[in-house]
């Protein structure tokens, strides 16, 4: 969102392609903090879109998520968004993605500027920040911490592995059709207390840790406007650019454990000062 900044580095680097993966993305910190969503999803949107317009690029795409299009109901399996589900968004944060996607949108059909725009799933794997729900209940099962869990748990999720998903914006940046909009998910859906579930099973069998076990789990308080379901149809990704996800949950969570396992330097830096701060506003009280 730096004006400035980016004009300069434009300037200087001469970027034919610009992906916009940055994005404030966690829920609740939207919901205590709406403003910085806004400034960075939104703001930070348009000064890439008028530094591309200004400096001129081959293709600008945009990372987006299938939060702007609501939820689905629990007793509707049938149902899934696709392109052409209309923006019903439920939190500033998606709210703030919705209005980015709009943006970019808007910049190709005024200004001609050569977009694309990717709504993917629930991402996980390697170097994901421990606000997020799989890095936070390894973290915790780890060192026998409660594992707070939303509501009822039965919150539906699409999950995408993140290298899945990167070969997507990949095939959508190489050869997606200017303008068009590409939903990237895989038919991996699962409730949130089997994630957490199966985070404690897995780690239990791999630590030989009878600390780690279901009774760590604790239900809080659920989160203010909760989706209850996604789930999204890549018809579209799969037919235009041959895409479809390459890694199966099952093997795409041991995966991601093996990761954290071997990087737990990596993760005591991560949640060593700010993070236990934030760790105490977000769960102590629910």
């Amino acid at each position: 969102a730096d004006e400035a900044f980016i004009m300069d580095l434009f300037e200087k680097e001469k970027f034919d392609v610009v992906v916009n993966f940055a994005a404030e993305s966690h829920v609740d910190r939207s919901i205590t903090d709406p403003e910085a969503f806004v400034r960075t999803n939104v703001m930070g949107t348009t000064t890439l879109l008028d530094a591309c317009r200004t400096y001129g690029i081959k293709r600008y795409h945009q990372v987006s998520t299938d939060e702007v299009y609501g939820d689905l109901p629990l007793d509707r399996p049938d149902l899934f968004f696709t392109e052409t589900t209309p923006l019903h968004t439920s939190s500033p944060y998606s709210s703030s993605k919705a209005s980015a996607d709009l943006f970019v949108l808007a910049y190709h059909r005024t200004y001609g500027l050569p977009v694309t725009v990717s709504r993917c799933s629930n991402n996980y794997g390697p170097y994901q920040f421990p606000e997020k729900l799989i890095p936070l209940m390894i973290n915790n099962v780890k060192h026998h911490k409660q594992l707070p869990v939303y509501g009822d748990g039965m919150q539906i999720r699409d999950w995408l592995y993140v290298e899945d998903h990167c070969k997507a914006i990949d095939m959508v940046c190489n050869g997606g059709k200017i303008g068009e909009v590409y939903n990237v998910g895989g038919h991996n859906e699962r409730p949130n207390i089997f994630i957490v579930k199966t985070i404690i099973a897995q780690l239990h069998d791999r630590l030989k840790d009878d600390g780690i076990s279901e009774d760590l789990i604790k239900h809080v308080a659920d989160r203010l406007g909760h989706d209850r379901r996604y789930g999204i149809d890549p018809t579209k990704i799969k037919n235009d650019l041959g895409w479809y996800p390459e890694t199966p949950f099952e093997k795409g969570i041991v995966l991601t454990i093996d990761w954290y396992l071997d990087h737990e330097e990596w993760m005591e830096h991560i949640t060593s000062g700010n993070y236990q701060k934030y760790y105490e506003e977000m769960y102590k009280n629910k």
